[in-house]
Formats: C-alpha cells, structure tokens, sequence
C-alpha cells in the first residue's frame, strides 16, 4: 500500500508549492521523480527548480539530460521511473501509474497536486481518489487554508 497524498491548490500556483515539497521530500532522505503532463511543462518546472531560490540548490535533471539513475530529482513525461524515486508527484494533470499495478505499489508516496480552479482537474483528481482508494491505498486530502498551510481533510 502506497501513502497518496491529493493536494488541493486553491490560493498558491504549483510553482510556489512544489520547490517547498521537493524540498523537504530530498531532506527526508527520498528520491523524487516527478511526471508533467507535457513536455512544455517538464521544461518550465526544470527551469523553476533551478531558479526558485537565490538561496539555495535543488539537484535535478529532466529525462535525457544525462545519466538519470544519479539524479536525486528527475522530471519527465514518461512513466518509466528512471532514477528509482521512492516518491512520485504527478503535476498538471499527468497520469498516475495503473493504482493496483507494481509500479503505484513500488513506491513510498505518490503526490497529486491538482489546480482547485480548474473544473476539469478537480474531475481527473476525484476520479484518482476513487481509484487510489479502490486499489487500498493510504489517500489523504490536504486542502490549502487561507494561511497557506495544507492541512489534511480527510
């Protein structure tokens, strides 16, 4: 069984979000693969990445850009989970790997942050909350308060 955590984004972009949570995933001694729904946006998170913070660095690559296996953080498109991550975050509407397959179940978490605003998808995220919970995995809610701290719902 895989810890899923849904994170609802209401009040702040995924760009001012995910850096954080890479962030504190790498420091608890994880790797970190995370799959964009496009190529576009695998570009623009690998540029966010490198450019987040003036005061730190976030060693991470994109699929092809060399040697992915040695890379803490690795952004892709593909499903193939190239660098071993032990934690998945699905952004912008990329597609979760098969709930009740061994890759879902290989890893420790799978992240799905989705854009609250947006009609279509909350419809992709309710719809991967049903089948998380189907295939039994641990599906925790956690909703942005106005404060801007997630908090678990359910």
């Amino acid at each position: 069984m895989t810890e899923t955590l849904f994170y609802h984004l209401e009040r702040r972009s995924l760009d001012d979000v995910l850096p954080n949570l890479v962030t504190r995933t790498l420091e608890r001694g994880q790797r970190v693969l995370i799959k964009a729904d496009s190529a576009d946006r695998a570009s623009a998170l690998d540029n966010l990445l490198w450019t987040y913070d003036d005061q730190s660095f976030l060693p991470h690559a994109q699929v092809g850009d060399g040697n992915a296996k040695r890379q803490p953080v690795l952004i892709t498109t593909e499903d193939e989970n190239a660098n071993a991550a032990n934690v998945l975050f699905l952004v912008g509407g990329a597609e979760p790997p098969a709930w009740n397959g061994t890759e879902a179940n290989a890893l420790t978490r799978i992240v799905l942050m989705f854009d609250g605003r947006d009609a279509e998808s909350l419809s992709r995220a309710r719809a991967a909350w049903k089948d998380a919970k189907a295939a039994g995995h641990d599906a925790t809610y956690w909703k942005e308060m106005p404060t801007g701290k997630f908090e678990k719902q359910a």
